[in-house]
């Protein structure tokens, strides 16, 4: 019997994704992202326009681009955003282009982002959009954590606080709800989740090919 021709290299290539993490400030995703980051060298973090100051230790084009409020406002005029808002005084913002070209080639994007960016994300580019939002195991462990930083005012803390609750009620607009209870517990959910998403059908761009070949006679 004639064997089937071995598939290409490229065969089973796969297209990125966009995996969105949110959570109300101290529910963990920074800390996530971060071990995420360095265990699977496979995603990347997109990297956000803001106008914030640059902050001792980030460098600009790795942490953040860091432009003027008058050029933030000129890349939104132009569309050059997939997503962007004002948040605590700054603005942030999604370059289009990078991200777009990224998932073409298969390359995965870890978004750090809340709900009203990842509703513009998931709006324009559904099917490419996994989003996770993480909750912290209470309301009073969350006020402990954001206490225990030690940077932040009691007005400011409030705030936080106040925005939180806000951001919790958006829990339901999200594809999974991770509880951040145990750290490690939490970042093995998040990496299962990613996983799982990456084997999706529908990711897989090359499968077409690959079983039309594996069906010749």
């Amino acid at each position: 019997m004639v064997q089937p021709t071995p598939p290409s290299s490229d065969a089973l290539h796969r297209r990125g994704l966009m995996f969105i993490m949110s959570s109300p400030s101290g529910a963990g995703k920074t800390t996530i992202s971060r071990m995420l980051l360095e265990a699977d060298p496979a995603i990347r973090l997109s990297v956000s326009a803001t106008t914030r100051p640059m902050r001792p230790g980030e460098v600009d084009g790795k942490d953040y681009h860091f432009v003027t409020q008058g050029r933030f406002d000129e890349m939104v005029e132009n569309e050059e955003f997939l997503e962007w808002a004002h948040v605590f005084g700054n603005s942030y913002g999604t370059p289009k282009a990078q991200v777009k070209a990224g998932l073409r080639e298969g390359q995965d994007f870890l978004f750090d982002i809340d709900w009203q960016g990842t509703q513009q994300l998931y709006q324009k580019l559904e099917t490419d959009v996994v989003r996770v939002f993480l909750l912290p195991p209470s309301i009073d462990e969350l006020r402990r954590r954001l206490t225990g930083r030690g940077t932040d005012s009691a007005e400011v803390i409030a705030a936080r606080m106040e925005r939180a609750r806000a951001e919790i009620s958006h829990w339901d607009g999200y594809d999974y709800v991770v509880v951040n209870d145990d750290i490690d517990e939490c970042f093995a959910k998040v990496r299962e989740i990613l996983h799982a998403e990456r084997m999706k059908r529908a990711r897989q761009t090359g499968l077409i090919g690959f079983v039309r070949e594996l069906m010749r006679p």
